[in-house]
């Protein structure tokens, strides 16, 4: 193929999703996940220097972005940090399209307050009181707590935009599913900003994956039910399923993968993508030899 088709056809495949076989590469689109994109691109690394024929091509937006380009066609494999939702499936199918969910790690959804916080717990039900629509609690002195710093004392609730697979994961499993956010929260779109923001605001909290954690910051331990101990968020917790807002991460494919993209998912699950996995702050699939 001469340099000119070969740009032509590069062109033409990325335009359209497709996994592109140039004269020298092969290229993989993954798209998704703004929690999974920092170790998304440490895989595409990684994988690139084992294998120098692939690529893999690495954007964020959001779980709901990464799903919806994997419907259309505009994407090899998307990352998401949540499963499914009723209407994606339903769309994917109108295109008879059948998406399969591929388990890659797990994580935390830690929740963060200044470091400067006092607060030393807080229950899952206090935490819908917080964010949910109607919640009664909205400020720091209903919780006990006196922050230095924070004046006036009304809470500041740092939230993630809704294409965010961690908003609609937050909103099943703290609120039930049946109950919206309440309006007037701060809506990020990363990960990373959710964590920057609480850091330097004394009256903020947050939510965001436990590998974003940082020295500003405290995680507060959660529990279950007024009355249960609460659960420091970490690794060991995450993996025996003790902390009560641990989610699974995925990557999917357009029906079942084959050729370059399941070679590529296979090395994610062995002990060198699931090491990476791991120093990036993830519960792994299984205990991982690491160097």
């Amino acid at each position: 193929m001469n340099p000119k088709n070969a740009f032509i056809s590069l062109c033409v495949g990325l335009a359209v999703g497709w996994t592109v076989r140039t004269d020298a590469r092969v290229m993989i689109q993954n798209k998704g996940s703004d929690t999974l994109f920092t170790v998304a691109q440490a895989w595409s690394e990684g994988y690139g220097k084992r294998y120098p024929d692939v690529a893999v091509v690495v954007t964020g937006g959001g779980s709901g972005t990464g799903i919806a380009n994997l419907i259309n066609g505009n994407a090899d494999l998307a990352n998401s940090s949540r499963a499914l939702l009723p209407q994606e499936i339903a769309e994917a199918h109108k295109k008879n399209i059948n998406i399969v969910e591929h388990i890659i790690g797990h994580d935390a959804l830690a929740i963060y307050v200044n470091a400067a916080n006092p607060l030393p717990s807080i229950t899952l039900k206090q935490l819908a009181e917080i964010y949910g629509d109607g919640g009664s609690i909205r400020e720091w002195n209903q919780l006990g707590v006196t922050i230095p710093g924070c004046k006036p004392d009304k809470m500041i609730l740092v939230n993630r935009q809704n294409n965010s697979g961690s908003y609609i994961y937050f909103q099943g499993a703290v609120f039930g599913g049946g109950r919206d956010f309440r309006l007037g929260t701060l809506d990020l779109e990363g990960s990373k900003e959710v964590v920057s923001v609480v850091e330097k605001t004394p009256c903020a909290i947050g939510y965001s994956s436990l590998s974003f954690a940082t020295p500003g910051v405290k995680s507060i331990p959660v529990a279950k039910e007024t009355g249960s101990p609460p659960v420091e968020a970490n690794m060991a917790t995450v993996a025996s399923r003790s902390y009560p807002i641990w989610r699974p991460l995925f990557i999917l494919t357009r029906g079942e993968a084959h050729g370059e993209v399941k070679r590529y998912l296979d090395w994610i699950k062995s002990d060198a993508g699931q090491c990476v996995l791991r120093k990036r702050g993830f519960a792994t699939l299984h205990e991982a030899r690491c160097d």
